[in-house]
């Protein structure tokens, strides 16, 4: 397993015969959400606590700092308060617990079983609905690492890819196709997987980058239909390059 203090163990051992090698994102993960899910629940809570109390100075400016409706409004904000309180203990309490099982379970991969680099990047996350997504390395176009202002508290950062059929907006949305997060030694990370692109895939571009294709032989054998497809793709790349 790989652990938060560097890439040390995914880059070693490159013929290693075991399973793909694996990591887990930082417990700093959990403890970032656990406090944006703290910070909302006191946040909706003093929220409720200031509109209350502004409601009362704005009926005593204009009724009077002694008004009937005033002064039951304070009596009552501390019963209000008081159920704000647990309504938010309510759901924060198995958010927490929730949040710790999901945590533990993702894991990321960009190893292959033969222990080389992988042709694909693997992504497992899920509690209940497990997803397990692999992205390819031909269709990656972009790669970034990006650390929010949450994150530079916990001292993690996050990997985000996109691929050629994701990237270009067909979905309509603007994020990365996947995203390793969590992670500690997250620069190194992306720079990692940015060498092993480059190896696998010579030259290897960004999606702001132009280079041209080079006309790749398509191996035959006895003339299978696969080969006939691939070289019907190999011409419509052709029409495509030369039309555009």
């Amino acid at each position: 397993m790989v652990t938060e203090n560097g890439l040390q163990g995914i880059m070693e051992s490159p013929q290693d015969s075991s399973f793909g090698r694996t990591f887990k994102p930082s417990s700093a993960l959990r403890n970032k959400w656990w406090f944006m899910s703290i910070s909302f629940a006191v946040a909706t809570w003093a929220l409720a606590v200031f509109v209350m109390n502004g409601i009362a100075w704005v009926i005593g400016f204009f009724d009077g700092w002694a008004s009937a409706e005033r002064l039951a409004l304070l009596n009552w904000i501390p019963t209000i308060s008081q159920w704000i309180l647990i309504a938010n203990i309510v759901w924060l309490v198995p958010a927490l617990i929730g949040i710790v099982v999901y945590v533990q379970s993702i894991e990321y991969s960009v190893l292959s079983e033969s222990g080389e680099a992988s042709a694909e990047i693997y992504v497992r996350k899920g509690v209940i609905n497990v997803t397990r997504k692999h992205v390819p390395f031909r269709t990656i176009t972009n790669i970034a690492s990006r650390q929010g202002v949450i994150d530079r508290l916990f001292g993690i950062g996050n990997v985000e890819i996109q691929t050629a059929g994701y990237s270009g907006g067909v979905s309509g949305q603007g994020g990365p196709e996947e995203k390793l997060e969590g992670i500690k030694f997250y620069e190194e990370l992306s720079h990692f997987v940015l060498r092993e692109l480059r190896r696998y895939r010579d030259p290897y571009t960004l999606g702001t980058e132009v280079v041209v294709p080079r006309d790749e032989g398509v191996p035959r054998s006895d003339g299978s239909l696969d080969d006939e497809i691939l070289l019907a793709l190999r011409d419509i790349r052709e029409i495509l390059r030369t039309k555009l």
